[in-house]
């Protein structure tokens, strides 16, 4: 007898986030529609924290993927995209729990829109706050907009209470339609990490697909980013620099310059305005106004994996 290939697939990524990857694990165990046949995804980054280990004590119908050297989020999420059976596959970071009731309603929305390659719930921080999460694309136009302190009026797209039609939108919590991420050819490992998801959909946009954001569907992502600079910069550097990748891949190096001094310009003013506003990250501002004039110098979260990769391969000669 034939198995029947599920509608869902659960597709988790975790890189040392044990405490998170089991509330995510349990949020998806308690908040599953009952009538949608699924399966559930995790591969696990390379951990040193015991992650892997914790998936299989749970012994649920769990497949496991677990990696030996540390690789991006755009290749873990397609060689999850890629193994996945479902019709739809629900990207999920560690530290994202998705809400009652979202699956099936992101589900929904894709069933009714055909060319919907992707579909993003509301995103809500650890206190419960809608946060962004669905912009423009970016390009001149937007990072004109964020020089003129105007990104939240322009750029965002994650806004109102009416399911919409968004350029992009985060992969911490993004159902994607399998057929429409094979025809593109998954995402490109070129963005180890940010950007990633937004060169996917604006590749997806190239080829007539495009995403929404399902307000009515809501999930928490628990914010992990560090305020101490030294933990920092390294995903500073990686961000900076893969929006300058996908500047030049998707516009020109003319551009590309252009919204490094755009970009520049508003963390610099930022930095200036913290020395007289209490509680505002000087020194964070300072460091990204740097690596946006600069992203071809520092040491990004990529160039740490290979280091530590390096590190490993002498160890084991």
């Amino acid at each position: 007898m034939t198995a029947v290939a599920p509608t869902l697939s659960y597709c988790v990524v975790n890189t040392d986030g044990r405490e998170y990857l089991l509330a995510c694990l349990a949020a998806i165990e308690a908040t599953h529609p009952p009538q949608i046949e699924h399966e559930i995804l995790v591969l696990d980054n390379a951990s040193s924290d015991g992650s892997a280990d914790a998936v299989r004590a749970l012994g649920a119908e769990i497949r496991l993927f677990a990696l030996k050297q540390r690789t991006g989020k755009a290749q873990n999420d397609s060689t999850l995209l890629k193994e996945a059976t479902g019709r739809y596959c629900l990207l999920l970071n560690e530290d994202s729990e998705i809400r009652s009731g979202a699956a099936a309603m992101l589900i929904a929305a894709l069933d009714e829109d055909h060319r919907a390659a992707a579909a993003t719930p509301r995103l809500l921080d650890s206190d419960g706050n809608p946060v962004p999460c669905a912009w423009r694309f970016p390009g001149v136009g937007t990072a004109l907009a964020g020089a003129l302190f105007l990104h939240r009026a322009f750029t965002v797209q994650s806004t109102g209470w009416e399911t919409r039609r968004v350029e992009w939108a985060q992969s911490s919590a993004l159902l994607v339609r399998r057929e429409a991420a094979t025809r593109v050819g998954y995402l490109d490992p070129n963005f180890f990490v940010y950007y990633d998801e937004c060169d996917f959909a604006k590749r997806l946009a190239d080829a007539g697909w495009h995403c929404l954001f399902v307000p009515d569907a809501t999930a928490t992502h628990h914010d992990q980013l560090s305020t101490d600079l030294a933990a920092g910069l390294p995903r500073i550097v990686e961000f900076h620099r893969n929006r300058d990748l996908y500047m030049r891949k998707h516009h020109s190096p003319g551009a590309a310059r252009i919204v490094r001094w755009l970009t520049a310009w508003s963390y610099a003013v930022r930095a200036l305005a913290a020395i007289f506003i209490p509680d505002r990250p000087a020194e964070i501002y300072r460091a990204h106004a740097r690596q946006a004039l600069h992203p071809e110098r520092g040491e990004s979260i990529k160039g740490k994996a290979q280091s530590r990769a390096s590190s490993s391969i002498r160890s084991a000669s």
